[in-house]
């Protein structure tokens, strides 16, 4: 049988780069190329293929929206790639074959191709997707560096160097010392992309560098005030109160 492929990045680059390596595959026939999300959503529509090469970023629907807009009896398997591990979790959330990180290797190309071809045969099974889930947790490095807009172009800020970051809109602002540098993201995003063992969330608009904190107090309605080095001052919210106070190792209701 014919492997029916959908390629949909809106980088011209990169799409010519997956239909060259398809290329080598005698059985693969690519029926849509698509530079949009809402092209893919039609082409899956009306092309009917068996796979799909998915960026996550495109213009007009993510990746993720596209998934969404389609009746699941009339999705592909999916492939989603990407230059971005922060998403790999969520893809395999949506039952994707598998997750290619940009740039990729023709080796690991042929890896996901193969996966594919295993799932869409029936050889595939749940253990399978349930080790690359466990692969990602262990091996996916979290970023360690954030490029910020300044005067001069852009500031490159260690994410070791933040001490809280709050929202602001449709930005956050990062804290790093007596400065201050607006990102354009949200909280939760931000959020998303930090080591969890270091950030922690302690309001609905901000998030701290827990080696950063000296004190915590009780303050009013349950909250606590927690003092940073330097000398600001943030509310815990009760929201949050018990898992900082866990992994300061303070029991899980005890307060200070």
């Amino acid at each position: 049988m014919t492997l029916r492929v959908l390629i949909a990045d809106d980088e011209p680059i990169a799409r010519r780069r997956v239909r060259r390596l398809l290329g080598a595959e005698p059985d693969v026939a690519v029926v849509g190329e698509c530079a949009d999300g809402a092209s893919a959503v039609q082409s899956m529509l009306a092309d009917r293929p068996h796979l799909a090469f998915l960026d996550v970023q495109m213009p007009e629907l993510d990746g993720f929206d596209v998934i969404a807009a389609v009746p699941p009896m009339d999705r592909p398997g999916v492939v989603f790639v990407t230059a971005f591990d922060r998403y790999a979790l969520r893809a395999f959330d949506v039952h994707a074959i598998d997750y290619l990180l940009k740039p990729f290797t023709r080796d690991r190309f042929r890896t996901a191709l193969s996966r594919a071809r295993a799932r869409l045969d029936g050889r595939g099974h749940d253990d399978n997707l349930a080790s690359l889930v466990a692969h990602v947790r262990s091996t996916r490095p979290y970023p360690t560096r954030v490029a910020v807009r300044a005067a001069s172009g852009f500031a490159v800020i260690d994410w070791r160097d933040v001490d809280w970051i709050e929202a602001a809109d449709n930005y956050v602002m990062l804290h790093v010392g007596d400065r201050s540098y607006l990102l354009r993201d949200t909280l939760a995003a931000v959020e998303r992309q930090l080591d969890p063992a270091r950030f922690s969330r302690i309001h609905r608009s901000a998030i701290v560098q827990l080696d950063r904190v000296v004190a915590l107090h009780p303050a009013r309605h349950g909250d606590m005030d927690l003092v940073l080095r330097g000398g600001a001052r943030l509310v815990l919210t009760r929201t949050w109160r018990d898992r900082v106070q866990r992994l300061f190792g303070l029991g899980g209701t005890e307060t200070v």
